[in-house]
């Protein structure tokens, strides 16, 4: 009977630590984050990318979105993303919260990008537009997963920074830091060695017969100065940049940048 109870015991102990270790171990559910309405993606693809915007979204407290559509109606890609929020009501812990949306209108090949909330905040116009500039010859050569994966990427790595800052400053390269870390230990392990080596006295005067040595000749010849005039051209194309945000019908403010492909 006492051996019974023993086992009865460890058998209900056995069963409250694996329920919660099982548990624990259950994959969180997947949000839609990637509407493929124009059919870009084969569903590799999809499954993919889906999975990379909530890993890099829920690291940042925001809804990293991407939305295609074909664009029957013909409404202009910035009206497209406000709607598409207004409807949809994206956010990564309530609707109409966090956000960054990537448009893609199929039908006049032009895309746009938006940030909500946070997403204004940490990407403003200025980085939006470095989004854009990353992305453009990607959707340009037709590469659209190449494009999503940059963008969800670079839509991460940027709202890493405080707001006004530059993130692809090279103050904030990983390499540039390890290559000034090396330089400074090479130039602090030169000096050690210099001082360590004893001090040189020999120099020229040691050699040197000042009643025999000066300067012997001096000349001074002018050749002549130039001056050329060079213009500078002006970049009126590209097909990036521009938008600026705005606020969508329900009352949202968004920052944004809009480009063409």
């Amino acid at each position: 009977m006492k051996q019974r109870t023993i086992l009865a015991i460890l058998f209900f102990i056995a069963v409250y630590l694996a329920v919660p270790m099982e548990m624990s171990l259950a994959s969180p559910e997947l949000k839609t984050l990637i509407y493929d309405e124009a059919g870009l993606l084969n569903q590799e693809e999809y499954d993919e990318l889906n999975l990379m915007a909530n890993e890099y979204g829920a690291k940042r407290e925001t809804d990293i979105i991407i939305y295609t559509s074909n664009n029957d109606d013909n409404v202009d890609v910035m009206k497209m993303t406000e709607d598409f929020y207004d409807d949809k009501g994206p956010g990564y812990d309530k609707s109409h919260g966090n956000a960054v949306i990537l448009t893609m209108d199929m039908r006049n090949r032009d895309f746009y990008l938006a940030g909500f909330y946070k997403g204004e905040e940490y990407l403003d116009q200025g980085r939006l537009d470095k989004i854009n500039d990353k992305i453009s010859p990607d959707l340009a050569n037709g590469d659209y997963r190449l494009a999503f994966q940059k963008y969800i990427q670079t839509a991460h790595r940027y709202m890493g920074f405080r707001p006004g800052v530059n993130p692809d400053n090279i103050l904030f390269n990983g390499w540039f830091q390890l290559a000034v870390s090396v330089g400074i230990g090479g130039v602090i392990v030169g000096m050690m060695a210099y001082r360590s080596g004893g001090r040189v006295t020999v120099n020229r005067q040691t050699y040197e017969d000042s009643s025999t040595s000066g300067i012997l000749e001096r000349q001074d010849q002018y050749v002549r100065t130039t001056t050329t005039k060079r213009k500078i051209e002006k970049n009126n194309g590209g097909g990036s940049g521009g938008g600026g945000g705005g606020t969508t019908g329900g009352g949202h403010s968004h920052s944004g940048s809009r480009g063409s492909f």
